[in-house]
């Protein structure tokens, strides 16, 4: 609580009905002044002089100090002692939640359901889900527990509302949490219903209004953000200019970047929860570097992979005579699509002057095309069937074709047609869409090598034959292009494709569009995949060997057991920090080039904060599928140096202690959020929802951490 005395006048006349004792309770070693009745207790006063009986109590648990003389005041202690638990431990004055053991073995259970006797416990209060509420839940748990920020949200924290900051919500939402926070902390033993905060906070943030389940890193992030500025002693932000570093050291130009800050954000969030960043860019062709000082909140950090997985995909060539083929590599767990090309390439002797295209096929076509290479193997699954094309390098932007196959002996369903297609999608690039006989041609390209070869050589004499004799007769048509042709002479050209073609939309209502041969194909010239539906007669399927088109194996067999993927947090930061180029899409403005530049980038820490907060990148999203990595973290909890990654290593201990978890258990779009606790004595609790139970530290660690609470410790306290 404040140290200030009319809080505790405000305290007292909350929780003290009667005239009694007040007892009272420290949970981050900042109350060096004892109070008694509505008397306060300095050094100094001489009342130390007096027969006064204090009760101490700690997360709910008490402790009688006599002095002096035995008199009534015994009596008093011996009464109030025999109202609580006994505890055994040292008790530490300053916090004591650290050496005070919370719980024995008998007491577990009723500790946390009904309280001991008269005296409920402190800060174990749980909250009702209000409907896929749990993420808010551990967010707020994880929050009403963090040191210092109870205190001052239990103290006096309305007097440094801002009620004039446009960014802010007028003080409502830190009043909504500070009104939850006194709550959470009353001496109480039923769960607290957050209606009103919910509320408050969906009037603000509309995406958290409904009852749909959210990401509690995401709501945390505006929750902080939305305190600061509520909070923000700063009513009327200066203009700062920031300057260039003009090889000015290090330290000098990130203390000015700091007090620029400050002088603009100045909150118990910036005093606790924010760092410092050391940025860095690099031009590639100028070597200019430009350094920049920028605060964070949180730590966002990659789960790299310790292992390979290994991915089949099938390799199709859109010339030659080489036939379907699947093949396996190995590419990191958190690759990107880049790392699994490559890999193929290397694996399949790919041409310079050849590329690969890889594509995801559904129901006998493609549904979606892999080209940014930044994007992440982990959005594959494993059920995907994936091919990659070898084509010839595209330079200037020249269409595909997608042809897809179809019996011509249709089916039908309730009067409509049921194209039921079969095998793998080819793909080619084309140029000439003058005719439709170059479609055919491209086609008959791709299928021969996939035509069968007959035991009897007259039969196979007769079938090459006549395959020559169309191909000379398309050649003579083509040649001939000029040519007017009547219609006699088009139904003899139609007549010598056995296969039909149609332009596929997509859409199944769609009517498709039959091409012509002598006619030119009715195509968009800005669409860049056209999609061309094959129908194949009877006699075809049997002439070419159809079964191999339909071999396609999903990118990882399910039989294969995968091992628990287990990464330490230190190779998260490594990852966080290691240096890389920026995306195309970020090209940065060198200032010395004059020109947009793929520079590379480098993150470093300079300046952490007293509460660290590190949240586990677990979910990746792209425009179709949503993943969660299910790798277990191995986190410390009692010591977390980061003194080795930090540049400013004289101000502060770098060393951090875990307080408290967020976890995510279950898949993308749905699943449950609880949270971790620690009460002290490496003692824990977990809260799910409304429920709070102990839970030993051993089993804090779990695939499910995804937001991790830390605060500084000194080095006299790393045992």
């Amino acid at each position: 609580m404040d140290n200030q005395f009319g809080a505790f006048n405000t305290a007292y006349n909350i929780f003290c009905n009667e005239p009694r004792s007040l007892r009272i309770w420290d949970f981050s070693e900042q109350t060096n002044q004892l109070f008694t009745n509505k008397r306060k207790l300095f050094r100094d006063s001489g009342l130390l002089d007096e027969e006064i009986i204090l009760e101490l109590q700690v997360y709910g648990f008490s402790y009688s100090i006599k002095t002096r003389e035995k008199g009534k005041e015994d009596m008093m202690a011996e009464q109030s002692m025999s109202d609580v638990p006994s505890f055994s431990g040292s008790l530490n004055m300053n916090g004591g939640v650290d050496k005070v053991n919370l719980y024995s073995r008998d007491e577990q259970s009723s500790a946390l359901g009904r309280g001991y006797g008269r005296i409920p416990p402190l800060g174990l209060t749980g909250l009702y889900n209000l409907g896929n509420t749990c993420f808010m839940n551990s967010a707020i748990q994880c929050l009403v527990h963090t040191p210092k920020l109870v205190d001052y949200f239990l103290g006096d924290f309305r007097k440094d509302l801002n009620f004039e900051n446009s960014l802010g919500t007028h003080g409502k939402l830190a009043i909504a949490f500070g009104d939850l926070s006194r709550k959470l902390w009353a001496p109480r033993t039923t769960p607290v219903s957050p209606t009103m905060f919910k509320s408050t906070l969906a009037s603000f943030a509309p995406q958290f209004s409904g009852y749909n389940q959210h990401d509690s890193q995401e709501l945390l992030a505006f929750l902080l953000d939305g305190l600061h500025e509520d909070l923000n002693r700063v009513k009327h932000k200066p203009y700062a200019e920031l300057k260039d570093e003009d090889d000015r050291p290090d330290v000098v130009v990130a203390d000015e970047y700091w007090r620029n800050h400050i002088s603009r954000n100045d909150s118990i969030i910036v005093d606790l929860c924010q760092g410092q960043y050391r940025s860095s860019l690099a031009c590639p062709v100028c070597k200019k570097l430009s350094i920049t000082f920028d605060p964070f909140m949180y730590l966002s950090l990659p789960l790299p992979s310790t292992t390979l997985r290994k991915m089949t995909l099938t390799v199709v060539s859109t010339e030659g005579p080489t036939l379907p083929y699947p093949i396996t590599v190995s590419v990191p767990n958190n690759g990107s699509l880049e790392d699994l090309v490559q890999a193929l390439g290397t694996a399949c002797l790919l041409r310079e002057d050849e590329m690969l295209l890889i594509a995801e096929i559904y129901n006998h076509s493609i549904i979606r095309i892999l080209d940014d290479p930044h994007d992440s193997v982990d959005l594959i699954r494993d059920n995907d069937r994936l091919v990659a094309y070898r084509l010839a390098k595209d330079t200037d932007g020249t269409p595909l074709v997608e042809f897809m196959h179809q019996p011509k002996e249709k089916l039908y369903i309730h009067a409509f047609p049921s194209f039921e297609k079969f095998g793998i999608p080819l793909l080619a690039r084309m140029t000439d869409f003058s005719k439709g006989s170059e479609i055919y041609k491209q086609f008959l390209k791709l299928i021969d090598p996939y035509l069968m070869q007959a035991d009897d050589s007259s039969i196979d004499s007769d079938i090459t034959q006549n395959i020559a004799h169309e191909e000379e007769e398309m050649e003579d048509v083509v040649l001939d292009s000029d040519a007017n042709l009547d219609s006699e002479s088009a139904n003899d050209l139609d007549s010598i494709s056995d296969f039909e073609f149609y332009l596929d939309s997509g859409n199944f209502l769609a009517s498709r569009i039959k091409i012509q041969m002598d006619e030119p194909v009715p195509i968009s010239k800005s669409k860049r995949l056209i999609k061309v539906l094959v129908s194949w007669p009877k006699k075809m399927i049997e002439d070419y060997d159809t079964s191999i088109l339909s071999l396609l194996r999903d990118v990882c067999e399910p039989t294969l057991k995968k091992p628990r993927e287990s990464v330490s947090l230190y190779k998260c930061v490594d990852a966080f920090l290691k240096e890389e180029p920026l995306g195309p899409e970020d090209m940065w403005y060198c200032p010395h080039c004059k020109d947009h530049r793929q520079a590379s980038k480098k993150l470093d820490l300079w300046r952490l904060p007293e509460i660290l907060v590190i949240h586990l990148k677990r979910f990746s999203y792209n425009q179709y599928f949503k993943n969660k990595l299910e790798t277990f973290v191995d986190f410390p909890i009692d010591d977390f140096d980061l003194s080795s990654y930090t540049f400013d290593k004289n101000k502060f201990c770098h060393h951090y202690a875990l307080y408290a978890v967020s976890n995510h258990y279950g898949g993308m779009g749905g699943g449950h959020y609880t949270a971790f606790v620690q009460l002290g004595n490496n003692r824990w609790c977990e809260f799910d929802d409304n429920n709070v139970f102990p839970v030993d530290w051993e089993k804090i660690k779990t695939s499910a951490a995804y937001v991790l609470f830390y605060r500084r410790i000194s080095l006299n306290d790393i045992e």
